[in-house]
């Protein structure tokens, strides 16, 4: 899993329409209309997404979309492997925090986690997922929640529709010559050099 957020941008003059051999063409100016949150979940064998869009990222938000996810996505699962990097909010004390101790422990126990290397975001399929999404869907000026809403709904809809599923292929030899230095070399005499 991981999140992103992305500003809501008004356009404060009509744009110029677009016409055969001509670029778009929109004014520089715009108004700052508040940002959206995207909390992004993805199964990539699968080709299943979890979207939820909130008005902020902080350690509350991000206990209800793993909750979410345990109850509501993945309710018979005994555990849910979750690959997240190492933001400050991605931790069972948000849990502990946001719901009483009886029910973080419920959640976390059914929680295996996994945080990518520090410098490895790349490793992280939902941050992948993420740069499609922007990539796809969100390269334009968008003015309000409801229309980003609607949009990334759509996309997430089209993508679960089509089972996008993530082909990787990064094996554990390329991680030894990527990862260099978090893999120990252990020469003739047997020690970390």
């Amino acid at each position: 899993m991981d999140e992103s957020n992305k500003q809501l941008i008004k356009e404060t003059r009509i744009p110029i329409p677009i016409s055969p051999g001509q670029s778009e063409r929109y004014d520089a100016e715009y108004e700052r209309n508040g940002i959206c949150n995207i909390f992004l979940n993805v199964e990539p064998l699968k080709g299943k997404r979890k979207i939820k869009i909130t008005d902020n990222r902080k350690k509350a938000d991000w206990a209800y979309f793993i909750k979410e996810l345990v109850d509501e996505e993945y309710p018979d699962a005994e555990k849910i492997i979750l690959v997240m990097d190492n933001l400050n909010i991605h931790a069972g004390t948000s849990l502990y925090e946001t719901f009483v101790p009886s029910e973080a422990k419920r959640i976390l126990d059914k929680l295996e986690i996994h945080y990518t290397p520090v410098h490895g975001s790349w490793l992280n399929i939902a941050e992948i997922e993420l740069s499609c999404l922007s990539r796809q869907c969100l390269d334009r000026r968008i003015p309000d929640k409801e229309t980003f809403i609607n949009e990334v709904s759509a996309w997430n809809k089209q993508r679960n529709k089509e089972s996008v599923a993530v082909d990787w292929q990064f094996t554990t030899a390329d991680a030894r010559i990527k990862l260099k230095k978090l893999y120990p070399d252990l020469g003739s005499t047997g020690q970390n050099q």
